[in-house]
């Protein structure tokens, strides 16, 4: 039987948690930040972590992510 494969897209964007949860970057800083207002680019530093429904859809992607 041969080793499943990761999504590459997957495995660049997504990172699963020592309890199983799903952290991603946040949405919306790629450009554009002049339209933002400061409140929404401070909330946006950093990572978060992914709803339950996003998890479904991610995690079957990454089969060997623990």
């Amino acid at each position: 039987m041969p080793k499943m494969k990761t999504k590459s897209s997957c495995k660049k964007r997504f990172k699963v948690t020592a309890s199983g949860r799903v952290v991603a970057a946040q949405a919306g800083k790629s450009h554009g930040m002049i339209k933002r207002s400061n409140k929404f680019i401070r909330n946006a530093r950093g990572t978060t972590t992914l709803s339950k429904a996003d998890e479904g859809i991610i995690k079957p992607m990454m089969p060997y992510a623990r």
